[in-house]
């Protein structure tokens, strides 16, 4: 299903959001942390944040272009008959997020190397050893009670983890990493900077020596600074999709 939501200013909104998407795949793509032709990302585009954007099945996310990206309703089941649907796994958590927790605009779920390894550690937490690790103190939670794939029912179950808006990763035990946020650039960063604590810390872990972990109170604050320090997700994106423009990419048609 493709074309425009009514709720949408104007049908440039929405082809921004869609190159927005498309460059996020592209440059995740880049950075190694998509799993072949699998793992999703999905945006909200309408007020109560069952209309949302996502990739096609089974293409890759060095491909992606913006025209790609298909338009499904969490509340319309049909919306998966439509030309490259996304396969049920998608749908599941997606849909289901998308569909119990509005606060939630954008999704981006991957299988992202450090990342995982901290998913099938005993304790999947990330202590606050450093500033990045401290951007999500207080802001991620561990899911371990993996059922399985992401059908409907597990998706489901995922979404009622995700009723505090504060919540900004789901370490999904066993399985991989779900970011969450408001907009494209500001999942992504979280996703990218999650990405970057989750190899430090697994780093650390590797020497053998003891972790120095923040005081609680200095990890808070730092955490407090650091979600509210001005402009760095939108400037991120806004270079990525420089970088690209500049190599002549695809990914805006």
């Amino acid at each position: 299903m493709r074309g425009t939501v009514e709720t949408l200013k104007t049908d440039r909104d929405l082809e921004s959001r869609r190159q927005d998407m498309a460059a996020a795949f592209r440059w995740t793509a880049r950075l190694n942390m998509n799993e072949a032709v699998a793992n999703h990302f999905s945006l909200a585009v309408d007020a109560t944040g069952s209309q949302f954007l996502m990739n096609p099945n089974q293409v890759h996310f060095g491909r992606i272009k913006a025209s790609d990206l298909i338009l499904l309703d969490a509340n319309d089941p049909s919306s998966m008959k439509g030309p490259d649907a996304p396969d049920p796994t998608a749908w599941g958590l997606h849909g289901s997020i998308h569909r119990l927790c509005p606060h939630a605009r954008c999704l981006m779920h991957v299988h992202s190397k450090a990342a995982t390894v901290l998913a099938t550690l005993a304790d999947s937490t990330l202590p606050p050893i450093d500033q990045n690790s401290a951007m999500f103190y207080e802001r991620h939670i561990v899911d371990t009670e993996y059922g399985g794939l992401a059908f409907e029912a597990e998706g489901v179950r995922c979404a009622g983890l995700l009723t505090n808006p504060k919540i900004r990763i789901m370490v999904m035990g066993n399985h991989g990493v779900l970011a969450l946020g408001q907009n494209v650039a500001d999942t992504f960063f979280q996703l990218y900077y999650f990405e970057r604590a989750a190899q430090t810390y697994i780093s650390a872990l590797q020497t053998g020596q003891p972790l120095r972990i923040l005081d609680e109170n200095i990890a808070r604050k730092t955490a407090d600074e650091l979600a509210a320090y001005p402009d760095s997700a939108d400037c991120y994106l806004r270079d990525i999709k420089l970088i690209l423009d500049e190599e002549g990419s695809t990914y805006r048609l």
